[in-house]
């Protein structure tokens, strides 16, 4: 009876603890987001009360950072496919856009004319871009275009005959003449 007695007791106690560590840690991740300390205290406390809740604490402090760098990156996923690559959309503003393209196409425009990124018509030299991400640059009217790059330097092909390279940036910017 006394053992039994015993381990309610010491139970509770540890749920205590475990309650008692929670808060801390909500409160510090607060304070220390404030104030530029680190959440080593607060690991180290949690991790001295019980293994269960310094568990627990690396596992929420990895989501917390997860979260953090994917709301930063500020890229939109589009597309459906095993291929993977970037591509960015410059407006005429300077703002840009970044895309992270899924695809099962292999070559660069079909991507995204698959995804409804760009659009423009056939001529004798390939497609002609004329609107890229919602907005149209007329050339004939103000002198303005869409740019084709790769990895930051002017494509050597058009946007219809690049084959998608991994790892490689693609971006269209808009530009005028």
């Amino acid at each position: 009876m006394k053992q039994m007695r015993i381990k309610k007791h010491l139970s509770l106690f540890l749920c205590m603890m475990l309650i008692a560590a929670m808060a801390l840690f909500t409160t510090g991740c607060n304070d220390n987001a404030q104030t530029g300390e680190t959440e080593q205290a607060v690991t180290t406390e949690q991790a001295a009360t019980t293994d269960t809740a310094a568990a627990e604490t690396t596992e929420t402090e990895s989501e917390s950072e997860e979260t953090t760098a994917g709301a930063s990156a500020d890229v939109q996923a589009v597309g459906e496919g095993a291929t993977v690559f970037v591509f960015t959309v410059v407006d005429g503003e300077g703002a840009e856009t970044v895309f992270e393209v899924h695809t099962d196409k292999t070559i660069v425009g079909e991507a995204l004319l698959d995804c409804a990124l760009i659009a423009g018509d056939e001529g004798e030299y390939g497609l002609y871009v004329k609107t890229v991400n919602g907005v149209t640059a007329d050339f004939d009217t103000d002198g303005a275009y869409w740019a084709f790059y790769v990895d930051g330097e002017y494509a050597q092909s058009g946007v219809d005959t690049t084959n998608i390279e991994e790892g490689k940036t693609y971006t269209f910017k808009y530009e005028k003449s």
